[in-house]
C-alpha cells in the first residue's frame, strides 16, 4: 500500500517564489513515485499576488491545496493552519522562500523509512545572509540552549518530517504561544538531525528582522523553560547577600574610621544596578504573564478565509 505524505508551507508575500517552489516540489513528487503527495500552501495574510499564484498552482496540479488565512498569524500559526488539514502518514514542514531545498525531502523520506519519526534539518551553511543575521541566529540558539537544557538541538530548523503519531501529538497540544520547534522536540519519538545547507533566498526579502528573531527567541525560551523564573530567585538571593555584606562593611568602616558611609557615588551606582536588575526581573515575570494572558483568552491560532483545491479532490 502506497504511503501518503503531506507538505505544509506557509507563505507571506512570496510572489517571487511560488512558481519555482511549485516546479521543484512537483519534480520531487514525480521522482518519489512510491508516495502519494499533497502540498498545502498556506497564504499567511499576504498583500501581494501570493494567493493568486497559489490558486494557479492548485489549478495546474491537483496535488496542491491552497489555504488563505484572514491575516498574518506568524510562521508557526501558518504551519499550524496547514497541519489542521493533514491526515497523511507523514508531514514535511518547510518555508516558501526555497531556503529549505525541496530536494532534501528525499533524504527525509529515507530516514523515515528507516524508522525515524522526527527528521529535522540542521543548518550548516547560511548562504547570502549578512553578519547581523548570522549573529542573531547564533545568539538565538545559544540562549535557547542555555535556558532549555538543550531541549532544542542547536541550529535545528522548522524544516522537518514528522510521522503521523508525532504530528498528531503536536497538533493536539492546545497552547496558543506556539513554538513548533520546541513542541516537536518535546513530544519525543525517534529523532534524527540531518545537515542541510541553506541557500540564498530565491526571490524577495527576508522577514527575519532582528526584532522578529528576538520575538521568536523569547517565545522559544519562555514557552519551553521556567529557568528565567529560577534566575529571578537566585538573583534576589545574591542581591540580599551582597546588601548584607555591604551593610556589615560600611558599619565596620563607621566604627573604625568614624566616617558615616563614605563613597556616595558607589552607593548610587549600586542602587541603580539593583533597580535595573529588579526591572529586568519584573520584565521576565511580565513575559510569563503575557503567555498566560494569551492562553486564558483561548483565541484560535489561525483563521481560514478561503480554501482552494482541485475539483476532483474537493469531491473525494
Amino acid at each position: 500500500m502506497r504511503k501518503s505524505v503531506a507538505v505544509v508551507i506557509p507563505a507571506y508575500n512570496e510572489e517571487g517564489c511560488i512558481e519555482e517552489l511549485q516546479r521543484r516540489l512537483a519534480n520531487v513528487f514525480n521522482e518519489a513515485i512510491a508516495y502519494d503527495f499533497t502540498c498545502y500552501l498556506v497564504d499567511n495574510g499576504s498583500s501581494d499576488n501570493t494567493w493568486r499564484l497559489i490558486q494557479k498552482s492548485v489549478t495546474d496540479d491537483p496535488r496542491f491545496v491552497g489555504i488563505q488565512l484572514s491575516r498574518n498569524f506568524g510562521t508557526d500559526g501558518g504551519i499550524t493552519a496547514g497541519l489542521n488539514y493533514v491526515e497523511q502518514d507523514a508531514v514535511v514542514m518547510m518555508t516558501a522562500d526555497l531556503q529549505d531545498p525541496p530536494e532534501v525531502i528525499h533524504e527525509f523520506l529515507n530516514a523515515w523509512e528507516n524508522g525515524y519519526e522526527n527528521v529535522y534539518g540542521i543548518v550548516t551553511e547560511r548562504a547570502g545572509t549578512g553578519l547581523i543575521r548570522r549573529m542573531n541566529s547564533q545568539a538565538f540558539y545559544w540562549i535557547v540552549d542555555k535556558l532549555t537544557n538543550n531541549a532544542i538541538p542547536r541550529n535545528a530548523s522548522d524544516f522537518r518530517l514528522l510521522d503521523r503519531r508525532a504530528y498528531q501529538a503536536v497538533r493536539a497540544m492546545p497552547e496558543r504561544g506556539r513554538f513548533l520547534r520546541g513542541m516537536s522536540a518535546w513530544v519525543g519519538f525517534r529523532a534524527l538531525g540531518m545537515p542541510v545547507d541553506r541557500p540564498k533566498r530565491f526571490a524577495g526579502e527576508s522577514k527575519a528582522t532582528t526584532a522578529e528573531v528576538l520575538k521568536v527567541a523569547s517565545r522559544g525560551v519562555f514557552s519551553n523553560s521556567t529557568k528565567p523564573l529560577r534566575l529571578i530567585t537566585i538573583s534576589g538571593l545574591l542581591l540580599c547577600l551582597f546588601s548584607f555584606i555591604s551593610i556589615v562593611v560600611l558599619a565596620l568602616l563607621w566604627i573604625v574610621r568614624g566616617v558615616p558611609f563614605a563613597g556616595f557615588g558607589s552607593l548610587i551606582s549600586l542602587s541603580l544596578l539593583a533597580f535595573g536588575i529588579l526591572a529586568l526581573m519584573i520584565g521576565i515575570v511580565a513575559e510569563y504573564v503575557g503567555l498566560i494572558y494569551e492562553e486564558v483568552k483561548q483565541r484560535p491560532n489561525f483563521i481560514v478565509r478561503d480554501v482552494s483545491e482541485a475539483r476532483d479532490r474537493s469531491h473525494e
